[in-house]
């Protein structure tokens, strides 16, 4: 997965959107788009019920999946095609990376920077006020992370739900949260370099390259190879089982120690959830180390480390290629591979592709107080979501 720094972000950065700037720069974000993620066509379908929302004076929450680095710019296709730019949320890490004219730039698209492992009260007031006053939809990516596994939505955070919620209690004028399902496809077939990449990934480790195999087995190969590296080092042996069974348990481990250490309950909390809030535990920490306390500024280190790793684990499931190895469920795994195995910040996908965009019906945000509302509605913006995957991977079959 693509590393980032999990600390406490050094400042935050507020929307100035512009459609003036968008406009301009349509171009300039439609050939970063080719070069950086190989995205040369975008299909797009019901993006009208974006533009009657927002011809109802309605809020607009739109919740994408996010499988890929290419999201943002299939997004900015969709903003295009609406004839409206889009304010998004995005980690701050994405600002952090970038120099002045990048982060101008974000900014002038409408992006602002929230810490997702804090309590970014302030980040929330800003998405609330879009929801509430602003003419232009919100793009929160409720994954939290980029998983590389486009067939499947991993658990939705309830951030987005939540803070649509808060919003629509306070609103003069109704909130609707809109799902949003988007696929990717190859343009051209990306085999002969997947193969070079594989052979890399075997390398990486000192193996030899197994060519008589299939890219399927040799992806399986090689990760039992380094889950054995880390069973050894966290457990002090390997275990037996299928993989995906191995991973759950090695993640699950790692975080009840961590959980025992800090006294965190982990009760009903998905793998993200207890995550991030161990982050949030460890990164307040930081807030206490002393410049010559040594031993407790490893141990945060160390902590934010495992925390990564963990995610990473999350982030493979263990028979997602072996039911169906299709093109791009061997495509995204191996880009995956190496983010994690060859600290590539990001991985560019090796062939052409496409993005296929669907929009489901917008969902109707509850102005009154209703207990658990906001668990019920990021299940139905999940489902939602999955449902549109699944419908389109059967079209395309």
């Amino acid at each position: 997965m693509n590393p980032y720094q999990m600390t406490a972000p050094p400042r935050r950065w507020d929307p100035k959107l512009s459609p003036f700037v968008v406009n301009l720069m349509k171009g300039m974000s439609r050939k970063k788009a080719r070069q950086a993620c190989k995205l040369v066509d975008v299909k797009i379908e019901n993006v009208e019920v974006i533009q009657q929302a927002v011809a109802a004076n309605q809020g607009v929450l739109i919740t994408p999946n996010h499988s890929t680095h290419a999201d943002p710019y299939a997004m900015n296709e969709v903003s295009y095609l609406a004839n409206m730019p889009f304010y998004f949320m995005a980690t701050w890490n994405i600002f952090d990376v970038q120099g002045k004219i990048g982060q101008w730039i974000l900014q002038k698209h409408g992006v602002f920077s929230v810490d997702r492992e804090g309590t970014d009260r302030k980040a929330m007031e800003i998405a609330q006020d879009i929801l509430k006053n602003k003419k232009h939809p919100l793009v929160i990516f409720p994954e939290g992370e980029v998983y590389h596994c486009n067939d499947r939505v991993t658990p939705f955070r309830e951030g987005a739900a939540a803070l649509s919620v808060f919003a629509a209690r306070k609103s003069e004028r109704p909130i609707v949260a809109i799902p949003c399902a988007m696929k990717y496809r190859y343009t051209k077939d990306p085999t002969p370099e997947l193969l070079e990449l594989m052979t890399q990934l075997e390398h990486s480790i000192h193996w030899y390259s197994k060519n008589d195999l299939s890219l399927g087995d040799r992806i399986y190969r090689l990760g039992g190879a380094v889950m054995a590296l880390k069973e050894l080092e966290y457990l002090g042996q390997v275990r037996e089982g299928a993989l995906s069974e191995r991973t759950r348990f090695l993640a699950d481990n790692i975080l009840r120690r961590h959980e025992e250490k800090y006294e965190v309950t982990k009760i009903g909390k998905t793998i993200p959830e207890r995550v991030k809030e161990l982050r949030r535990r460890t990164i307040a920490l930081m807030e206490d180390v002393a410049p010559d306390n040594t031993e407790l500024d490893e141990e945060i280190r160390r902590n934010l480390a495992e925390y990564m790793l963990v995610v990473q684990l999350f982030s493979y499931p263990g028979n997602y290629v072996a039911e169906n190895p299709t093109t791009e469920r061997i495509a995204e795994t191996l880009d995956k591979m190496e983010e994690d195995l060859l600290g590539v910040e990001s991985a560019i996908p090796r062939g052409e592709r496409m993005a296929h965009i669907r929009f489901g019906e917008p969902i109707l945000i509850p102005s009154e107080r209703k207990r658990g509302i906001a668990t019920e509605i990021t299940h139905q913006l999940e489902e939602a979501v999955q449902s549109m995957l699944d419908d389109m991977n059967h079209e395309d079959n």
